[in-house]
C-alpha cells in the first residue's frame, strides 16, 4: 500500500511579512499536492486575504485541530485559540506586537501538535524577532522557542542545501553553527570544546537521515588561516582541535578541522565535504546563501520533532506588495515530508 501523505503544519510566521504569502503559494504548488497534507496555522482571514493576493483560486477549510482532514480539494486552516485574533488588522510591512504575538502562538501550538503526533513535522514563515520583542516575548528566535517548548539544551541551527547546481555532493550541504543569535564580541567566550563536538554529532546524524552513509564533515576555524600556528589566536589549537579529536575517537571516521573557512565552503560546495561545522551565525549564513538562497532550507536539529523553514527573513520592503518567491518554503516542506517519512 502506499505510504499516506503525511500531515505537514505550516506557521504564518509574522502576518505583516511574506510569510502568508509564501504558505499559499507553497500549497498550491503540484509538488507540494503530490507529497503531503499541509495545514496552515494562522489566521484564516489573513489566509484568505493572501490567496487572493497571489491570484490562487484555494477554498480554505477551517478546522478545530490540526489532524482534522478537510474536504476534498481544500486548504486546511487551523487558528489557535490563543493566538490573538485582531491580526488580520495589522498594516503590512511594520512590526507590531500582535503580529509578534501571533507568531509565537502558531509556533507553539504547532510545535506542540508535533510533540503529540497529532502533525508529522512542522515548516515554519519568517517571523521578526523585533515583532516578538514588543510583544514582550524576549527570545532571539524560532530556534530557541522550539528547544524551551520542546525541553532540549543540545540543539543546533543548521542549513541545508539539496543537492544539484552549486552542489556537487550527492547528498546535498549542510552547515550547522557552534553559535548562533549572539554577538560576534561574544563567540570566542561561547565556544567551548564540547559545543563544538556536539555540533559535529548532530550534523552527523542529521546526514545520514538524508541517505548519507559517511558524512563527511569539516569543521571551521574561528581565526583567518585557522589562527596561522597560534599567530592570530589559538582557539583552533586549544578549544576546535581537540573537539575534532574526541569525535574521530568515537568513531566518526571522517570529521577534518580546523580549516581556515575562506577556503572551507569553496571546497565543500565543489563536493570535497557533505557537512560544515561553523563557529558562528555568519560564518555560515553567509557562504550558504551565496551559494543557494532560494534552495537553503534551515533545520533545527537536536529537537524530538522536526522542523524546516525557508533561510530568508519576512522581507517587509515587498510584502503584500510585489509578488514573493515561494521556492524556498516549498523546499522546507519537501525537506519535512523526507524527514518525516
Amino acid at each position: 500500500m502506499p505510504t499516506p501523505h503525511p500531515t505537514i503544519a505550516l506557521t504564518l510566521g509574522d502576518v505583516a511579512g511574506i510569510g502568508p504569502e509564501v504558505a499559499v503559494r507553497a500549497c498550491a504548488d503540484p509538488r507540494i499536492v503530490a507529497a503531503c497534507r499541509p495545514v496552515i496555522v494562522g489566521h484564516p482571514d489573513v489566509v484568505r486575504r493572501a490567496i487572493t493576493h497571489s491570484g490562487l483560486k484555494i477554498t480554505v477549510s477551517e478546522v478545530a485541530k490540526p489532524e482534522e482532514p478537510p474536504p476534498l480539494n481544500t486548504l486546511a486552516c487551523w487558528n489557535p485559540p490563543t493566538a490573538p485574533q485582531n491580526v488580520i488588522e495589522v498594516p503590512p510591512g511594520h512590526n507590531d506586537a500582535r503580529a509578534g504575538r501571533a507568531a509565537y502562538e502558531y509556533l507553539v501550538a504547532a510545535a506542540n501538535a508535533a510533540l503529540t503526533k497529532r502533525v508529522a513535522a512542522i515548516t515554519t514563515a519568517p517571523l521578526s524577532k523585533a515583532a516578538l520583542h514588543l510583544a514582550g516575548l524576549k527570545y532571539p528566535g524560532h530556534t530557541e522557542i522550539l528547544a524551551e517548548v520542546c525541553g532540549v539544551r543540545d540543539f543546533g541551527m543548521m542549513l541545508f542545501l539539496p543537492s544539484g547546481g552549486a552542489v556537487k555532493s550527492p547528498h546535498g550541504l549542510g552547515v550547522v553553527h557552534v553559535t548562533l543569535h549572539t554577538s560576534i564580541r561574544s563567540v570566542p567566550e561561547l565556544i567551548t570544546t564540547t559545543s563544538v563536538a556536539e555540533k559535529i554529532d548532530l550534523i552527523h546524524h542529521f546526514m545520514r537521515r538524508v541517505g548519507c552513509p559517511t558524512p563527511r564533515v569539516a569543521v571551521c576555524a574561528l581565526n583567518p588561516h585557522a589562527g596561522e600556528e597560534g599567530i592570530f589566536g589559538d582557539e583552533e589549537s586549544r578549544i576546535i582541535a581537540p573537539a575534532v579529536q574526541a569525535m574521530l575517537g568515537r568513531g566518526l571516521a571522517s570529521v577534518t578541522g580546523p580549516l581556515p573557512a575562506d577556503t572551507l565552503f569553496r571546497r565543500a560546495a565543489a563536493g570535497e565535504f557533505d557537512a560544515v561545522v561553523a563557529m558562528y551565525h555568519d560564518q555560515g549564513h553567509i557562504a550558504f546563501k551565496l551559494i543557494g538562497f532560494q534552495s537553503a532550507v534551515n533545520v533545527t536539529l537536536g529537537l524530538p520533532i522536526i522542523r524546516t523553514s525557508p533561510s530568508h527573513g519576512t522581507a517587509f520592503d515587498i510584502a503584500w506588495q510585489r509578488p514573493a518567491d515561494p521556492s524556498g518554503m516549498i523546499e522546507a516542506i519537501l525537506i519535512a515530508v523526507k524527514l518525516a517519512n
